[in-house]
């Protein structure tokens, strides 16, 4: 099992990771610096929250542990960790078409709404990580 004991962090590559999904009780970080923008995390049992510059980023509930997120024009990547299954949105592109991979496998196509956010599930059970891509098509 592991967690993101500091609630939130920066990687050496560029990417963020966060959340603690072994907390009872909701626990917040604001303010962390990464790459000039700042990143407010909230995350226990049953959610894990992350905001960049007041915007939202990633939601999953149950709560997750997350690693290495990183957004490019391509899309969005992560590493996700959690005692169970989860149901995740993410933020994206509005209106555009993204690859649902998981595990390198293509689970889904979806269109962004006209906010930006996906939202799909993922198999997670302890002490297993899921690997996520959401891939920008054409």
């Amino acid at each position: 099992m592991s967690t993101v004991k500091e609630l939130i962090r920066a990687e050496a590559d560029g990417g963020v990771s966060f959340g603690d999904y072994e907390l009872e009780a909701k626990t917040k970080k604001s303010d962390f610096e990464h790459e000039g923008d700042l990143y407010k995390v909230k995350t226990f049992k049953e959610i894990t929250r992350l905001e960049k510059n007041e915007m939202f980023v990633y939601e999953s509930e149950p709560g997750t542990a997350v690693f290495d997120l990183k957004e490019t024009a391509e899309g969005v990547t992560f590493r996700v960790e959690g005692p169970k299954d989860a149901q995740i949105t993410a933020q994206v592109e509005a209106e555009t078409e993204y690859d649902i991979l998981i595990g390198g496998e293509k689970r889904d196509t979806q269109r962004a709404n006209l906010g930006g956010k996906i939202s799909f599930s993922v198999e997670l059970s302890e002490g297993c990580a899921a690997e996520v891509s959401l891939v920008k098509r054409g």
